[in-house]
This record gives C-alpha cells, structure tokens and sequence, in this order.
C-alpha cells in the first residue's frame, strides 16, 4: 500500500533526454528561485511600498504575452533545444545584470524592473520548447508520472531556493543570492548541451501570426483544454499573493518567517508529488484541476484570515497541495490531447495560462492591500478564486467529465505515438537481412557484415 503511493519512475528509467532534463531542471530552478525571492525583497527595501513590489508583475506582463506566443510558434519550426540552450544562456547574462546592480555603492531601481520584464521574455520563449518537448521524450502512458516527477523537481527547487534566499540576503546582501543564480545557470547550460536534438516536424510553419491563430482557433474548439486555461488562470489572478508575503510577515509580527512562508507552498506540493503513485491510475484528470483549484481557493482564504503564523504556514501548505493536484490534471491534459503538429504553439498558450494569472495576481494583490490592507487582499482574493471555480466548471462541463481512456482526442495522440514508436521497428522488420556465402549459422556473436 506504501509503495503504490510513491512517485512512478518509470519516465526516469525509459528517457535519457528526461533524465537530463529533470536534473538540468532541478539546478535551474535552485537558481531561478535565490533571484525570484532575492528580487522582490530588493525591491522592497529601496522602495517600502506593495505597489512598487507589485508592479513588477505588471512589467512581466506584456513581454511573456508576446514571447510567449511567440515562443510556441518558435517552438513548433525550429530545434526545440536550441531555445531552450539559448534562453537559458540568457537568463545567465540577466543574472550577471542583477549582480552588477547589486554591488553598486547605492543600487539603483529602475534595472530591475528591466531584468524582470527580460526574464519573462526569456521564460515565454522557452516555456514552450521545454513544455512541448515533454510528450516527444516520453511514452504516452507515463505521461501523468513525468508530471508527477517534474513537479517534484520544481518543488524541492522551491523550498530550497526561497528559504536559502531568505537567509544568504539576511545575513549577506543581495549580490550573494545573484552570484548563486549564475552558478546554477552556468550548470545548467552545460546540461543543456547534452540534450538530443528535437528538430521541428518536416511540414511545421516558419514562426507566424497565423500559425499563432491557428494554434489559438484548436484551443478554443475543445472546451476540456478551455476549461483547463480558465480556471487556472482565475485561481492565480484572485489567490496569488505571493507579492505581499513581505507585508504578510510584518502583519503577524513575524518576519523571520518570509522564506518559509514562500516554501509553504512548495512543502504541500512536494508532499503531494512524493505520494502521487496513485495519480497514474487516475483517468478523470479534470476533477484534479477543479478540485485542486478550488481546494487552492479554499486555503488561501485560510491563510488570509487567521492570526497565528504557524497555522497561516500549514494553510499555505495546504494551498501547494491543491496547487500541485491541479497542475497534474492540467499537464496530462495537455499531453494526452494535443497534436504533436502544434504542441509548441498550445504550450506557448499554456505558458499564458499559468504565468500571465500569477503575473495579474500580483498587481492585483498589491494594489488590493495598499487599499484594505495586507490580510483582506489574502482571504478575499481566496473567496474570488472558489467562486470563479465554480462557475467556470458549471459552463464547461466537459472538463469534469474528461476521461483520458474514452476522450477522442486522448485515444487519437495515442494511436499516433504508438504508431511512431512501431515505425522504426516495421522498418527493420521489412529490411532484407545481407547475403551470406557461408552456409553454417554463425559461431560467435560478432556482427558479420
């Protein structure tokens, strides 16, 4: 019974390029997280004020808008590790920008609204090449388990990264937690280089607006992958305060408990993701993300309301748990259902999904505690969250009802990934072996011709 609960590896033992990528992943998301938590705090100490911390969502916003369509078109006509060796470069170069700024004599404020809006333009270009190239590397029926194990990578990124954050710009400065992200970054590249090609299909579009709209038109005829876009995207926008955390801590009197408060989340998604071996028997994936979303909703609204530190943190945990379910349903989804011909340009509006949310969330969470105060932006942003859950799944009914084993969609990318494993088999079948003078079977196990 213990055992059916843990994570399945089957991804890890049956993928060399997954097995590259999910340790390449895990280095990066160590880095990303030291600046993610490392740049807001900057941010807010030459500042003082939410809104400021806030704004930088509203700077994110437009350049992963753009690149991220982009990127998926991008992804769909070009070598997909190339983008994904070229953007993590670049992230290394924004870092470097960061630690320039960090050890100036008086840091100045403006350039790290500009390395916000350059990650997220870097981040909208990748997304897609690494999100698309998930359902290529990996046989179809071990889909929900890659999930499962990506999400454990980002996870154990996440609590490490924010709660080393926490104590390295406590007690060393900013321009430490930068020099880390460069180190991880600088890795990562070189995990990169190690990578299969994954060169586009022979018929893909060069990079296009209508290839974008084309893209766009199959998402909206299919009311389960609609559904998956529409709740996770007002599951972030009303509950994701992460941006006011700071101001949170403060509130409750505790602000040695910044960094856990940002690994709360990470801690339930992990504890999730370490017992989801049952996830992979699991056919009705659309329940995860109503469920999870709402159960995200649910605690949020927690967090937001009550006084004790401790008891906000396990409802923080709470909230990465239901988080974590939700993405399982979302990502299996997307890989069940959607044609290889335009996984790139789904996954650019994947990336749109669940980072444009988190990015409006955060302007939104500011701008609300700047006018009702720090603790109503939490628990009222959880209360909009379960409403807009529940109307959305009312409208799309189709996404309660998904069931990967009867969905059309889900038994024709089958089908084809089947057929494309056997392909190469078939071949070899039909080829004639080489003629032979000798009469007598072979007596070693030497190649012959």
């Amino acid at each position: 019974m213990f055992a059916a609960l843990l994570p399945d590896l089957s991804p890890l033992r049956s993928s060399r390029d997954f097995r590259l990528l999910w340790v390449q992943g895990l280095v990066t998301n160590f880095a990303s997280f030291m600046a993610m938590i490392a740049l807001p705090l900057q941010i807010k100490d030459l500042t003082d004020s939410p809104l400021a911390v806030g704004a930088m969502g509203a700077v994110e916003l437009v350049p992963l808008v753009v690149f991220g369509l982009y990127g998926g078109a991008l992804a769909d006509a070009v070598d997909r590790r190339k983008v994904i060796l070229l953007t993590e470069a670049g992230l290394g170069v924004l870092a470097g920008v960061l630690l320039v700024n960090a050890l100036l004599p008086e840091p100045l404020l403006w350039p790290l609204y500009v390395v916000a809006a350059g990650v997220s333009a870097l981040a909208g270009l990748q997304r897609p090449a690494l999100d698309s190239l998930l359902a290529r590397i990996v046989p179809h029926d071990q889909l929900t388990a890659a999930a499962a194990l990506n999400a454990v990578r980002w996870q154990m990124g996440a609590i490490a990264g924010p709660s080393l954050a926490g104590v390295v710009v406590a007690f060393a400065g900013h321009a430490p937690a930068y020099g880390i992200t460069i180190l991880g970054f600088a890795v990562s590249v070189l995990m990169c280089l190690r990578l299969s090609p994954a060169p586009a299909a022979h018929d893909a579009q060069k990079p296009s607006l209508r290839g974008i709209a084309e893209g766009a038109r199959y998402a909206w005829s299919r009311p389960v992958l609609l559904g998956t876009y529409a709740i996770d995207l007002a599951a972030m926008l009303f509950a994701f305060p992460n941006s006011i955390f700071p101001f949170l801590a403060d509130d409750l009197d505790a602000e040695w408990s910044l960094g856990l408060m940002y690994a709360a989340g990470s801690v339930g998604s992990v504890l999730l993701s370490l017992t989801s071996g049952w996830t992979s028997r699991v056919r009705r994936h659309g329940l995860f993300v109503v469920f999870g979303a709402a159960g995200w909703g649910l605690a949020i609204t927690a967090a937001g309301w009550f006084s004790n530190v401790w008891v906000v943190l396990v409802c923080l945990g709470f909230a990465g748990a239901g988080d974590m379910l939700s993405g399982l349903g979302r990502s299996t989804i997307w890989n069940q259902t959607i044609p290889e011909e335009l996984r790139g340009r789904l996954a650019g509006i994947e990336v749109l999904s669940y980072s444009v949310g988190p990015q409006l969330g955060q302007v939104r969470a500011g701008a609300m505690a700047g006018w009702t105060g720090t603790r109503p932006a939490v628990w009222g942003g959880g209360l909009a969250c379960l409403a807009s859950v529940g109307l959305l799944s009312a409208v799309l009914p189709r996404l309660v009802t998904y069931d990967a084993s009867t969905d059309e969609d889900a038994l024709r990318r089958r089908a084809h990934q089947e057929a494309v494993i056997q392909e190469p088999v078939i071949r070899e079948a039909d080829t004639p072996a080489p003629p032979t003078t000798d009469p007598a079977p072979p007596t070693t196990s030497m190649p012959t011709g």
